[in-house]
This record gives C-alpha cells, structure tokens and sequence, in this order.
C-alpha cells in the first residue's frame, strides 16, 4: 500500500468509522503502553531497591531528572499531536509535515543541549536534585546515562503523540510498550548478571529509551504514515510555534504541578510521622492504575476530536465527546469501585512490615480517592477536549486545577485542622472542588459545538 493510500484509509478512519468503536481503538493501545510504564516504574524501583537504601535514594533523586526531560517532549508532542490532527482533519498536509519535521528535530536538539550542559556539570546538577554525600556517586553514575539518551527519550515522546495524532495508536503502543518490557528484562541482567549495579539500571534504561525512539521513527522512515518527516521541511514559524507551545504547556504544567504537589503532600506527611509517609506512597503507586488507564484514554480521544473539529464535523465532535464522557465515568466508578473493595488487602502486598498506620492510612487514602475517581475522569476528558480544538487558555485552567490552585490550597490547610486524615483526604477533596470548575467548562464545551453546528 502507498504512502497516498495509507493517508487516505487512515483519514476515512479517523473521520467516518463509528465514534463508539474508533475511540476505543485509539484509547486501549494507549491505556495498555500507560499501563506498561507504569509497571516497568514499579519494577525498575523493586530491582535497585535490592541494592541498599542509598542507591534507592539515587534513583529517587534522578527522577527528578528524568522528569525534565519527560516535561520538554510533553511540551512540545501534546502541542504538536493536537496541532497536526487539526492540521490533517482541514487536508493541510504539508502544514502537518512541516510542524511534525520542526518539532522532533528541535526536541532532539534540546535534548542534546541537555545532555551536554548536565554532562558537564554533572555533580552540582545531581545535588541541586537532591543528592546527599551518602547517594552522590550512585547518583551520577545513574545519571550519566540517563542523560546520554535524553534527546532520543524527548524523541519517543513526541513521536508517540504525533503517531496517535495521525491514527497510529496501536503502533505507538508497540514503541512505548516495548521499551517499558525491554527494561525490565534488561535491569536484572545489567545489575546482578553484568554486575554493574546502579549503573546497569541507567543503562537499561538508556537502551530502551534509544530502542523505543528507533521503533517509533521506523513508520516515517518507510513511509507508513500520513505525516512525513524530512530536515528539509524544518522551519520555524511563528503560527506554528504559537499553537503547539500554547496547547503544549497545558500538559507541561499538569506534568510539572504534579511534581510540586508530591513534593507538597509528602513534605506534610514526613511532618506527621513515617509511617504517614510510606501510606502515602502506597496509596498513590496503587491510584497511579486507574490514573493510567484515565490519562490513556484521554489520550486516546484526544485525536479523535482534534481531527474532526479540523474537518468541521460538528456532529462526530459531539458524539465524541458525548460517548467519551459517558464511557470514562461509569468506567471509572467501576474501578473505583473494585479498588475501594480490595483496598484492604491492596495496601498488605506493600506493608511487608505488617504496620497498622501505614494499613489505616494507606486504605482510607486510597478509598476516599476511589470514590471521587469519577471527577478526575471527567476532568480529563473535558481537559482533551480543549486541547484537542486548540482551546489553549480552557485546557490550562483544567490542566492545574487538580493538582494545582484546588489541591496546594486544601493539602496545606485541611491536615492542620484535622491531622493525619486531612492527609488521607486531600488529593479527593481536591478532585470534588475541582468539580466547580469542571462542570462550566463541560457546558461550554457542547456549546462552543452547538456554535459550531449553526455556522454549517
């Protein structure tokens, strides 16, 4: 099939196949490499964990750096992958080439940049991070390599969102997926075959990053895709710039406010006592489940929108987002609902130490987030819808209402009027007043389609 044909199918996919099979034909690849990223966390944290406290400490200090990187593909693919699909809904192709051309080799250049600048100043770098003297040496060693795969880590990102931007969500699961089981493969025989200890992880880690960026450029390479990348049609321009910054910085500062609000929440918990703080840490790698599978099919409909609203179809932006909405509540009341059930026994596969305040803690925090699940769903769907028509200033709002001004406000307040469970609650209070802003953004967003529909 050629390369005018594979435009042309995906096209008629993306615009005419029924909304309630195509959405989740974009959505479950992209929940399953969500899924797969989230455990290769969790298994990437077990292996190194066996190595002693301090090299535990260092892979937790450059997480920090990992995160960075991670902020400047979200930066740049979220605004690239809802800028491409409006570009490819409206037939401006060459549009679409040249925005995905700009923004995969700028990604990679300031990965570069990164790389040398931490490369050179590598242990003020790991200390501003965090590093203590106990942790330092893992702490570079982890990071060396880390830092020699960041362009092609930012490269993978933005990759993966340009793929779904297109269609193409099952292959972009199969890059992400790959290198998250890649990992975990490669972190036992690096770290005790090879005998290379924290290094063997970064290592790994670097491998399957580069791996991953490999599989995931193969589609352009030979010509598979309805998007096409070449140095020739690499061009900045300020429209351009404009729209994928502006979408983009939506789910940079999402990223970003979650790092501050972990950093907040675990600084009042350290305040209470240890056993606060290690409930804590086993109630959100247990949420961080259902928060995958949210954030993927978010992800997963977020194409689908921008692409019909580029095509000036009314009728499918509503359906879209009418059945989005529906599927991603009752889904998540489910989960919750499962979640809230097994709590109990959930938070025992994590207290190998049998603690009984690290049990209560853990299992109120985790429940009373189940059972505000449905808002966060919501949240997020309505936040994809805004992003996905370019909406920029509405997805922001949304963006850092959840972990930002609704959440900051009740996790440094509410635990000083009710203790130890105002820590157990923040994060659902946060997500039931969130629920305010929410809601008018859900009305306005049928009526922004309703305005739509009267100017056909």
């Amino acid at each position: 099939m050629n390369n005018a044909n594979i435009k042309d199918k995906k096209k008629d996919m993306m615009l005419g196949e029924n909304i309630m099979t195509l959405i989740p034909r974009m959505a479950v690849p992209t929940i399953v490499a969500q899924l797969i990223t989230t455990i290769y966390n969790l298994v990437d944290t077990f292996f190194v964990s066996t190595l002693g406290t301090n090299a535990t400490a260092a892979v937790g200090v450059n997480s920090s750096l990992e995160r960075t990187i991670t902020l400047v593909g979200s930066l740049i693919g979220a605004g690239a992958c809802s800028y491409i699909a409006r570009l490819l809904g409206a037939k401006k192709d060459e549009d679409a080439d040249r925005v995905l051309s700009t923004s995969i080799f700028t990604g990679i250049l300031i990965g570069a940049v990164l790389a040398l600048l931490g490369g050179i100043g590598m242990e003020p770098m790991v200390r501003v991070l965090g590093a203590t003297e106990d942790c330092l040496k893992y702490s570079m060693q982890y990071a060396t390599y880390v830092l020699l795969a960041a362009p092609f880590m930012i490269g993978s990102f933005i990759l993966n969102m340009c793929l779904r931007s297109e269609g193409s969500a099952t292959y972009a699961m199969i890059g992400i997926g790959f290198g998250g089981v890649l990992n975990c493969i490669l972190d036992p025989l690096f770290i005790y075959g090879m005998n290379l200890g924290v290094a063997g992880a970064s290592m790994a880690t670097a491998i399957s990053k580069t791996i991953s960026f490999v599989i995931l450029v193969m589609p352009y390479v030979r010509k598979r895709t309805s998007v096409t990348i070449s140095i020739r049609k690499f061009k900045f321009v300020w429209e351009d710039i404009k729209d994928v910054v502006s979408i983009g910085s939506t789910s940079f500062f999402r990223s970003a406010l979650s790092v501050v609000a972990a950093v907040a929440i675990n600084r009042v918990a350290a305040s209470f006592s240890t056993a606060t703080l290690a409930a804590l840490s086993v109630a959100n790698r247990v949420m961080d489940f259902p928060f995958a599978i949210i954030l993927g099919f978010g992800q997963g409909y977020q194409p689908v929108v921008g692409f019909n609203w580029g095509a000036k179809k009314p009728e499918r932006v509503r359906d879209s987002l009418d059945f989005s909405i529906k599927v991603s509540i009752f889904g998540a009341i489910g989960i919750g609902a499962l979640i809230f059930a097994f709590a109990n026994p959930i938070v025992h596969v994590f207290n190998s130490q049998a603690d009984k305040e690290v049990l209560q803690i853990g299992v109120l925090c985790i429940r009373m987030q189940c059972v505000t699940l449905f808002a966060h769903a919501l949240g997020s769907i309505v936040n994809m819808f805004y992003s996905g028509i370019g909406r920029a200033k509405n997805a922001l709002v949304l963006s850092t209402a959840r972990q930002g001004y609704c959440f900051l406000p009740i996790v440094l307040i509410v635990p000083r009027l009710i203790g130890v469970t105002g820590v157990a609650a923040s994060q659902a209070l946060a997500d039931l007043v969130s629920l305010v802003v929410i809601i008018p953004m859900t009305v306005k967003a049928f009526r922004l389609i309703r305005e739509m529909e009267k100017q056909e």
